[in-house]
Protein backbone atom coordinates (compact mmCIF):
# COMPACT_ATOMS: atom_id res chain seq x y z
CA UNK A 1 0.00 0.00 0.00
CA UNK A 2 1.30 3.56 -1.08
CA UNK A 3 1.59 6.20 1.88
CA UNK A 4 2.15 9.96 1.70
CA UNK A 5 5.70 10.93 3.05
CA UNK A 6 5.68 14.95 3.69
CA UNK A 7 8.87 14.30 4.85
CA UNK A 8 10.29 13.95 1.69
CA UNK A 9 9.43 17.41 -0.02
CA UNK A 10 10.37 19.26 3.94
CA UNK A 11 13.85 18.27 4.40
CA UNK A 12 16.69 20.12 2.77
CA UNK A 13 17.69 17.07 0.43
CA UNK A 14 13.70 16.84 -0.92
CA UNK A 15 13.80 21.03 -1.27
CA UNK A 16 16.90 20.74 -3.15
CA UNK A 17 15.32 18.28 -5.49
CA UNK A 18 12.20 20.20 -6.18
CA UNK A 19 14.58 23.16 -6.55
CA UNK A 20 16.55 21.12 -9.25
CA UNK A 21 13.38 20.51 -10.97
CA UNK A 22 12.25 23.87 -11.18
CA UNK A 23 15.40 25.01 -12.20
CA UNK A 24 16.10 22.25 -14.99
CA UNK A 25 12.47 23.40 -16.55
CA UNK A 26 12.88 26.66 -16.61
CA UNK A 27 16.25 26.15 -18.44
CA UNK A 28 14.50 24.03 -20.99
CA UNK A 29 11.62 26.20 -21.27
CA UNK A 30 14.27 29.30 -22.20
CA UNK A 31 15.94 27.46 -24.54
CA UNK A 32 13.13 25.60 -26.39
CA UNK A 33 11.53 29.34 -26.53
CA UNK A 34 14.43 30.45 -28.40
CA UNK A 35 14.27 27.91 -31.35
CA UNK A 36 16.07 24.74 -32.79
CA UNK A 37 19.70 24.65 -33.54
CA UNK A 38 20.90 21.81 -35.80
CA UNK A 39 23.74 20.82 -33.53
CA UNK A 40 24.76 18.37 -31.23
CA UNK A 41 25.55 20.26 -28.41
CA UNK A 42 22.49 22.20 -28.36
CA UNK A 43 20.94 18.36 -28.40
CA UNK A 44 23.01 17.27 -25.85
CA UNK A 45 22.25 20.67 -23.50
CA UNK A 46 18.59 20.25 -24.24
CA UNK A 47 18.36 16.64 -23.50
CA UNK A 48 20.73 17.32 -20.45
CA UNK A 49 17.77 19.38 -18.58
CA UNK A 50 15.33 17.01 -19.68
CA UNK A 51 17.05 13.82 -18.51
CA UNK A 52 17.77 15.98 -15.47
CA UNK A 53 13.97 17.40 -15.00
CA UNK A 54 11.98 14.01 -15.68
CA UNK A 55 14.69 11.68 -13.36
CA UNK A 56 14.31 13.92 -10.61
CA UNK A 57 10.91 14.57 -10.63
CA UNK A 58 10.18 10.67 -10.55
CA UNK A 59 12.98 10.48 -7.40
CA UNK A 60 10.67 12.65 -5.73
CA UNK A 61 7.32 11.16 -6.38
CA UNK A 62 8.91 8.21 -5.93
CA UNK A 63 10.12 9.15 -2.05
CA UNK A 64 6.84 11.16 -1.38
CA UNK A 65 4.71 8.10 -1.82
CA UNK A 66 7.10 5.79 -0.41
CA UNK A 67 7.35 3.81 -3.16
CA UNK A 68 11.18 4.15 -3.08
CA UNK A 69 11.97 1.76 -0.26
CA UNK A 70 10.16 -1.27 -2.25
CA UNK A 71 12.76 -0.49 -4.94
CA UNK A 72 14.98 -3.75 -5.56
CA UNK A 73 18.18 -1.83 -5.52
CA UNK A 74 20.15 0.03 -2.76
CA UNK A 75 17.54 3.35 -3.20
CA UNK A 76 20.36 5.46 -1.21
CA UNK A 77 23.49 4.71 -3.32
CA UNK A 78 21.00 5.26 -6.77
CA UNK A 79 20.28 8.95 -5.38
CA UNK A 80 23.33 9.68 -4.67
CA UNK A 81 25.25 8.22 -7.74
CA UNK A 82 22.26 10.41 -10.05
CA UNK A 83 22.72 13.57 -8.19
CA UNK A 84 26.82 13.61 -8.83
CA UNK A 85 25.64 12.58 -12.80
CA UNK A 86 23.11 14.96 -13.17
CA UNK A 87 26.06 17.89 -11.02
CA UNK A 88 28.50 16.64 -14.52
CA UNK A 89 25.40 16.71 -16.96
CA UNK A 90 24.89 20.46 -15.56
CA UNK A 91 28.34 21.64 -15.76
CA UNK A 92 28.76 20.65 -19.23
CA UNK A 93 25.58 21.92 -20.23
CA UNK A 94 26.44 25.12 -18.51
CA UNK A 95 29.48 25.43 -20.02
CA UNK A 96 29.07 24.28 -23.59
CA UNK A 97 25.27 26.33 -24.17
CA UNK A 98 26.96 29.85 -23.44
CA UNK A 99 30.05 29.15 -25.15
CA UNK A 100 28.73 28.47 -28.24
CA UNK A 101 25.02 29.59 -28.52
CA UNK A 102 24.96 33.34 -26.04
CA UNK A 103 25.60 36.43 -27.48
CA UNK A 104 25.41 39.85 -25.33
CA UNK A 105 22.06 40.58 -26.49
CA UNK A 106 20.66 37.09 -26.70
CA UNK A 107 18.80 37.82 -23.33
CA UNK A 108 16.71 33.97 -23.09
CA UNK A 109 20.08 32.51 -23.92
CA UNK A 110 21.71 34.09 -21.17
CA UNK A 111 19.39 33.84 -18.49
CA UNK A 112 19.25 29.91 -19.66
CA UNK A 113 22.97 29.50 -19.13
CA UNK A 114 22.43 31.33 -15.37
CA UNK A 115 20.18 29.01 -14.64
CA UNK A 116 21.78 26.21 -15.44
CA UNK A 117 24.79 27.30 -13.32
CA UNK A 118 22.48 27.55 -10.28
CA UNK A 119 21.24 23.98 -11.14
CA UNK A 120 24.52 22.31 -11.31
CA UNK A 121 24.97 24.39 -7.57
CA UNK A 122 22.02 22.74 -6.69
CA UNK A 123 23.16 19.21 -7.45
CA UNK A 124 26.03 19.39 -6.00
CA UNK A 125 24.36 20.75 -2.98
CA UNK A 126 22.42 17.49 -2.84
CA UNK A 127 25.86 15.44 -2.87
CA UNK A 128 26.82 17.98 0.07
CA UNK A 129 23.96 17.51 1.92
CA UNK A 130 23.49 13.65 1.18
CA UNK A 131 27.52 13.07 2.17
CA UNK A 132 27.17 15.06 5.62
CA UNK A 133 23.69 13.38 7.14
CA UNK A 134 24.23 10.25 8.88
CA UNK A 135 21.57 8.89 6.73
CA UNK A 136 23.24 9.80 3.73
CA UNK A 137 26.77 7.91 4.41
CA UNK A 138 25.78 5.07 1.72
CA UNK A 139 27.65 2.02 1.10
CA UNK A 140 26.67 1.11 -2.33
CA UNK A 141 28.87 0.62 -5.38
CA UNK A 142 27.92 3.67 -7.70
CA UNK A 143 28.62 6.00 -4.02
CA UNK A 144 32.14 4.44 -3.88
CA UNK A 145 35.16 5.48 -5.99
CA UNK A 146 35.07 3.00 -8.53
CA UNK A 147 31.36 4.09 -9.13
CA UNK A 148 32.38 7.47 -9.72
CA UNK A 149 34.89 6.49 -11.99
CA UNK A 150 32.71 4.14 -14.04
CA UNK A 151 30.31 7.02 -14.28
CA UNK A 152 32.87 9.47 -15.43
CA UNK A 153 33.77 6.91 -18.12
CA UNK A 154 30.68 7.12 -19.13
CA UNK A 155 29.91 11.16 -18.97
CA UNK A 156 33.35 11.28 -21.26
CA UNK A 157 32.65 8.81 -23.83
CA UNK A 158 28.84 10.93 -24.72
CA UNK A 159 31.12 14.32 -24.69
CA UNK A 160 32.94 11.61 -27.57
CA UNK A 161 29.78 10.60 -29.22
CA UNK A 162 28.16 14.26 -29.18
CA UNK A 163 31.56 15.80 -31.06
CA UNK A 164 32.22 13.24 -33.75
CA UNK A 165 31.14 14.65 -37.23
CA UNK A 166 29.43 12.16 -39.55
CA UNK A 167 32.44 10.63 -42.47
CA UNK A 168 35.14 11.76 -40.30
CA UNK A 169 36.14 8.20 -40.01
CA UNK A 170 34.76 6.30 -42.79
CA UNK A 171 37.78 6.14 -44.82
CA UNK A 172 40.36 5.35 -41.85
CA UNK A 173 41.01 2.49 -39.87
CA UNK A 174 42.53 4.20 -37.36
CA UNK A 175 40.31 5.99 -36.24
CA UNK A 176 36.81 3.12 -37.15
CA UNK A 177 38.94 1.76 -34.43
CA UNK A 178 39.01 4.27 -32.32
CA UNK A 179 35.48 4.51 -32.48
CA UNK A 180 35.24 0.79 -31.78
CA UNK A 181 37.14 1.76 -28.56
CA UNK A 182 34.79 4.08 -27.57
CA UNK A 183 31.76 2.44 -28.07
CA UNK A 184 32.79 -0.96 -26.75
CA UNK A 185 34.20 0.53 -23.48
CA UNK A 186 30.97 2.73 -22.90
CA UNK A 187 28.79 -0.32 -23.06
CA UNK A 188 30.49 -2.53 -20.94
CA UNK A 189 30.62 0.08 -18.25
CA UNK A 190 27.20 0.35 -18.47
CA UNK A 191 26.28 -3.16 -18.22
CA UNK A 192 28.85 -3.30 -14.98
CA UNK A 193 26.74 -0.65 -13.44
CA UNK A 194 23.51 -1.77 -14.24
CA UNK A 195 24.71 -5.27 -13.40
CA UNK A 196 26.13 -3.71 -9.72
CA UNK A 197 23.07 -1.37 -9.10
CA UNK A 198 20.59 -4.84 -9.84
CA UNK A 199 22.63 -6.49 -7.32
CA UNK A 200 23.17 -9.17 -9.99
CA UNK A 201 26.49 -9.90 -9.84
CA UNK A 202 25.78 -12.60 -7.30
CA UNK A 203 24.90 -15.16 -9.76
CA UNK A 204 28.12 -14.80 -11.55
CA UNK A 205 30.04 -18.37 -11.16
CA UNK A 206 33.13 -16.30 -11.05
CA UNK A 207 35.01 -13.43 -9.03
CA UNK A 208 32.92 -10.18 -10.43
CA UNK A 209 35.41 -8.41 -8.86
CA UNK A 210 38.10 -10.33 -10.90
CA UNK A 211 36.03 -9.83 -13.97
CA UNK A 212 35.90 -5.93 -13.30
CA UNK A 213 39.74 -6.15 -13.16
CA UNK A 214 40.42 -7.82 -16.07
CA UNK A 215 38.25 -5.39 -18.03
CA UNK A 216 39.75 -2.21 -16.87
CA UNK A 217 42.95 -3.22 -17.60
CA UNK A 218 41.68 -3.85 -21.21
CA UNK A 219 39.95 -0.75 -21.16
CA UNK A 220 43.14 1.16 -20.41
CA UNK A 221 45.26 -0.33 -23.22
CA UNK A 222 42.42 0.19 -25.37
CA UNK A 223 42.07 4.01 -24.64
CA UNK A 224 45.73 4.15 -24.23
CA UNK A 225 45.95 3.19 -28.23
CA UNK A 226 42.95 5.55 -28.74
CA UNK A 227 45.21 8.44 -27.25
CA UNK A 228 47.75 7.99 -29.27
CA UNK A 229 45.78 6.92 -32.86
CA UNK A 230 43.09 9.30 -32.72
CA UNK A 231 45.54 12.68 -32.87
CA UNK A 232 47.40 11.09 -35.17
CA UNK A 233 45.12 9.94 -37.96
CA UNK A 234 42.66 13.40 -37.14
CA UNK A 235 45.57 16.20 -37.30
CA UNK A 236 47.93 14.60 -40.04
CA UNK A 237 48.04 17.42 -42.81
CA UNK A 238 44.87 18.51 -41.33
CA UNK A 239 45.46 22.23 -40.44
CA UNK A 240 42.40 24.36 -39.10
CA UNK A 241 40.77 26.28 -41.43
CA UNK A 242 40.82 30.22 -41.58
CA UNK A 243 37.48 30.33 -41.51
CA UNK A 244 36.57 27.93 -38.97
CA UNK A 245 34.18 29.26 -36.75
CA UNK A 246 31.77 28.23 -33.85
CA UNK A 247 31.21 24.76 -33.97
CA UNK A 248 33.83 24.14 -36.48
CA UNK A 249 34.53 20.36 -37.36
CA UNK A 250 38.02 21.05 -36.33
CA UNK A 251 37.63 21.53 -33.30
CA UNK A 252 35.72 19.03 -32.34
CA UNK A 253 38.41 16.57 -33.23
CA UNK A 254 40.32 18.67 -30.52
CA UNK A 255 37.44 17.80 -28.53
CA UNK A 256 37.36 14.43 -29.02
CA UNK A 257 41.04 14.50 -28.39
CA UNK A 258 40.72 15.93 -25.15
CA UNK A 259 37.99 13.38 -24.07
CA UNK A 260 39.84 10.71 -25.07
CA UNK A 261 42.84 12.12 -22.88
CA UNK A 262 40.42 12.42 -19.71
CA UNK A 263 38.61 9.06 -20.13
CA UNK A 264 42.75 7.29 -20.44
CA UNK A 265 43.54 8.85 -17.19
CA UNK A 266 40.30 7.57 -15.39
CA UNK A 267 40.69 4.23 -17.03
CA UNK A 268 44.18 3.88 -16.02
CA UNK A 269 42.97 5.22 -12.48
CA UNK A 270 39.79 3.23 -12.34
CA UNK A 271 42.35 0.08 -13.24
CA UNK A 272 45.10 0.69 -10.34
CA UNK A 273 42.54 1.44 -7.73
CA UNK A 274 40.88 -1.71 -8.38
CA UNK A 275 43.74 -3.91 -8.28
CA UNK A 276 44.62 -2.04 -5.28
CA UNK A 277 41.44 -3.27 -3.67
CA UNK A 278 41.57 -6.73 -4.86
CA UNK A 279 44.52 -7.98 -3.88
CA UNK A 280 46.13 -5.23 -1.26
CA UNK A 281 43.14 -4.42 0.72
CA UNK A 282 40.61 -7.05 0.56
CA UNK A 283 43.54 -9.27 2.11
CA UNK A 284 44.44 -7.30 4.67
Amino acid sequence: MVHVDLHAVTQPVGIMRIMAVILTGMCFILVATVGHVSSPYWAWCMFTWCFCFFFTLGIVVLEFTTVSTRVPFAWDDFTAAFAMLAGLLCLSASIIYPTFFACKVCHRAIGASVVSWVCFGVYVGEVVIMRLRPSGQTSGFLSTLPGIMKMLEIFFACLIFMSLETGQYSSSPGLQWCIAVYSLCFIFALLIILLTLGQLTIYFPFSFDMLAIVYNVLAAVMYTTAMVIWPLYSFRNNKRPGDCGSLCPWDKLVVVTFMTIFNTIVYTLDTVYSIRLVFCVNRE
